[in-house]
């Protein structure tokens, strides 16, 4: 056992030594690897300095080829980037283009819209001379490079990064590329897409066409974006004609307009100085500008900067326009704001001069003056074109007198009561007694138990026609033939000619003397029916529409409708004739020279006067009323440029007057045509006919249309200005305003009338809104005011609540 067991772990030993050594060996052989290395470096040193050298070979060339590789995935992915980028729509400033107001020959500018002002010309309408002042302000190398500037580019990366102020160097493409397309953003998505865009837009357009872009999108203050209305708001002329200096005083100011502007003191002045001369510097330097040039350059002569677009009466116009934009043309404010409309308009320019003057003549801007509100609207017959309107001084100081403010008929609404008797089969030779007084049932009150109601100065006619009780406005007659007709039928008829129904109060005997308050443009409107020979016209202020910015286009078609027959029309006018030539438009109507027809028109107390008339050619409507309020309350009219009580007589014809002298000068007078006859075939809707003679008292007999009383002024103690102001009456010739003296002895003495009837009260409201012109056959809408105020409120209550209660006196007119 044992002999045969040791040689077993003999074998086992030597296995063991055998394992062992090549262990040893390979200690040795790296002993030895170690030593040789050693000695062969000096004596035996360590080699770590080598091996170091051969990591950071290794630590650099591996980060340059992941640098490497990440400026090429960068570089795809820019590439990728530019291919997948898409120019995009412009944004709504670069789009924000002024629309223009011309008069009616489409050339002539009459005003403009939005606060912003912009205008796009093409490149060649910019001097060459202009085009390099701001190549030298903001981009000398803009035809060399590709549309941006890489050191621009890093600097702004780095001022984003690092949180600094923010600092130029974009190039001019980079510029227009921002200010067209996108936002003002500071960020680094919006910096990429400016870039990217500027890479694309420089590569597919030329570079004249970019610079055209920038010069009409960059903003240049005083609200003007483009350099042609920089130009008009800097130097008041066209960029076309710029100077060296304008030049480079624009291209300076784009750098900081509101620090740069002259307007903001002497520091923005020295400011723009300095701008300016690195300008004119940087052209010499660039040679487009020889120094010789440069030294005669001094600082241009600015125009003051505008503190309001569209001030003075052609304000109203521009609202007027705007409104029916907005109504029948159903446009937006968008579209007006950004459209770049060029509106013809309907206004003469002779015309609406012709207004002004007419107006500044007669009613001068006095203290005695100060609060009188004058309207006035002109349209042409059988079409509704206004060709001139005179809503006040201005729109910032009074609401539109002659589309929004209202005031009583007056003795104008007789005429509708002489359309409906010969409509219904009266002629001009129908007689009425024209006593004065007669006496009325329904004036029949506890303070007038008579009734009674008498003509101007009492004066009495007898038996006197309807043309000729035109003529001389006869209340007594107008009276009777309401009851004949009925007071609805005048109110119907009124309507038919253009009043608008929200205008009417109810019908009572007495509306046929004008106790419901009217807006001026209604009555031309009315008027101008009878002048179209029965054809009611929508009156409309736009003939035509074009865009600079789309294909957008519109034509007026003028919204016509017959409402009575032509030939009751014409007798019509006959009888407004008479007012002209023998009535009281007589005396502020001389001088015309030419044929019209006409009426005039007062309310009690002077409150409102009026006078409506046209010619063959034009029909204009003139009305005035006193009003130290805004129109909230009304005050008499008078005492006034040395005239005891204002009339239609007075002012209003003589503007009328006035305005139709320089409105239709240089025209041919053209005469009315001739009036067929009308055939008598009139049975009347009542029997109640009134009496000549003074009856007993009586108590007062139930009326269906003015049951309650009214009080009756004295002769001697006329109304005080805190009565209700009552309508008008018949009429008086009249001086005009340039007769300061006081009427004579010989003249008619102030009328003494008994109260109307009154009715029952009904609720205050302010009128319901009419839609604007020129819809089928609706009224014209008011424009929109500001701060619009109220409706007169007591001082004209009742009624349909906006004028005197029916219970008003009778005046003259």
């Amino acid at each position: 056992m044992a002999d045969s067991d040791a040689p077993r772990r003999s074998d086992d030993a030597d296995d063991t030594q055998a394992a062992v050594a090549p262990v040893e060996r390979r200690s040795e052989r790296r002993a030895r690897r170690t030593s040789a290395a050693g000695a062969g470096a000096g004596g035996g040193k360590p080699r770590g300095r080598g091996k170091q050298r051969s990591l950071l070979f290794k630590v650099i060339t591996r980060s340059l080829a992941a640098l490497a590789a990440l400026f090429v995935v960068g570089v795809i992915a820019l590439f990728v980037i530019y291919q997948r980028t898409e120019i995009p729509e412009p944004n709504a400033a670069a789009q924000r283009q002024i629309s223009v107001l011309y008069y009616d020959d489409g050339k002539t500018e009459l005003a403009r819209f939005n606060n912003t002002t912009r205008e796009d010309i093409p490149i060649s309408q910019v001097p060459q001379s202009v085009r390099y002042a701001f190549l030298s302000a903001e981009d000398r190398s803009f035809y060399d490079n590709q549309g941006v500037s890489p050191t621009g580019i890093v600097r702004a990366l780095w001022t984003n990064l690092t949180g600094g102020q923010t600092v130029g160097g974009s190039t001019i493409t980079q510029q227009y590329v921002k200010n067209y397309f996108l936002t003002a953003d500071k960020t680094m998505t919006r910096k990429l897409k400016e870039v990217m865009i500027s890479l694309k837009i420089d590569n597919q357009t030329p570079k004249d066409e970019i610079l055209q872009n920038y010069l009409n999108t960059i903003y240049f203050g005083r609200n003007a974006y483009g350099i042609q209305a920089a130009s008009k708001a800097y130097f008041n002329k066209d960029a076309k004609d710029l100077t060296v200096s304008e030049g480079a005083f624009l291209a300076s100011v784009v750098q900081a307009p509101s620090r740069l502007d002259p307007a903001n003191g002497q520091d923005a002045k020295n400011r723009v100085n300095a701008r300016m001369v690195y300008v004119l510097d940087g052209m010499v330097s660039q040679g487009w500008l020889t120094q010789e040039e440069r030294n005669r350059q001094t600082m241009p002569t600015f125009q003051e900067r505008k503190r309001q677009t569209v001030p003075g009466p052609n304000g109203y116009i521009r609202d007027l326009v705007e409104t029916e934009l907005k109504g029948p043309l159903g446009l937006t404010q968008e579209d007006i704001d950004r459209g770049g409309l060029r509106i013809t308009t309907t206004i003469s320019r002779k015309a609406q001069t012709a207004a002004v003057d007419a107006v500044n003549k007669r009613v001068p801007e006095t203290e005695a003056t100060k609060n009188l509100h004058v309207g006035l609207v002109a349209q042409r017959p059988g079409d509704g074109a206004v060709v001139a309107v005179y809503g006040g001084r201005d729109p910032a100081k009074e609401a539109n007198n002659a589309t929004y403010q209202r005031m009583q008929a007056a003795s104008g609404f007789k005429v509708f009561g002489l359309l409906g008797g010969l409509q219904d089969g009266m002629t001009l030779n129908k007689t009425y007694s024209g006593r004065s007084p007669m006496y009325f049932k329904q004036y029949v009150s506890e303070t007038n138990p008579r009734g009674r109601v008498g003509n101007f100065g009492n004066i009495s006619y007898g038996n006197i026609s309807l043309q000729r009780a035109t003529a001389n406005s006869v209340n007594t007659v107008f009276l009777q033939l309401n009851e004949d007709i009925g007071p609805s039928r005048t109110a119907q008829v009124a309507e038919q000619a253009g009043i608008p129904k929200s205008s009417l109060g109810k019908p009572t005997l007495s509306n046929i003397l004008g106790t419901d308050s009217v807006r001026v443009v209604d009555m031309a409107t009315a008027y101008n029916t009878i002048a179209g020979e029965g054809v009611k016209s929508t009156p409309y202020y736009i003939k035509k529409v074009t865009s600079s910015t789309s294909s957008y286009t519109y034509d007026a078609k003028p919204k016509t409708t017959r409402v009575f027959d032509r030939a009751v029309a014409m007798n019509t006018r006959v009888a407004l004739e008479d007012v002209i030539t023998e009535g009281s438009g007589r005396p502020g109507t001389r001088g015309l020279g030419r044929p019209a027809a006409g009426k005039t028109g007062t309310s009690n107390n002077n409150m409102a006067v009026w006078f409506n008339g046209f010619t063959p050619d034009l029909t204009a409507s003139v009305g005035i009323f006193q009003s130290a309020d805004g129109g909230k309350t009304y005050q008499p009219m008078r005492n006034i440029a040395g005239i005891p009580n204002l009339t239609g007589g007075t002012f209003p014809t003589e503007i009328w007057t006035a305005f139709m002298q320089g409105a239709l000068q240089g025209d041919p007078a053209t005469k009315f045509p001739k009036a067929p006859g009308l055939t008598s075939s009139f049975s009347p809707t009542t029997t109640s006919r009134p009496t000549q003679e003074q009856p007993a008292p009586a108590p007062p007999p139930a009326s269906s249309e003015a049951p309650a009383p009214a009080p009756e002024p004295s002769p001697e103690q006329p109304s005080s200005s805190s009565e209700a102001p009552e309508p008008s009456s018949s009429e008086a010739p009249e001086p005009s305003s340039s007769s300061a003296p006081p009427p004579s002895s010989t003249q008619p003495p102030e009328p003494t009338q008994p109260p109307e009837p009154t009715q029952p009260p009904e609720p205050t409201a302010p009128p319901e809104p009419e839609p604007s012109p020129p819809q089928p056959e609706p009224e014209p809408q008011p424009e929109p005011e500001p701060s619009r105020p109220p409706q007169p409120t007591s001082t004209f209550g009742g009624g349909n609540g906006n004028g005197p209660s029916a219970s008003a006196r009778p005046q003259q007119d």
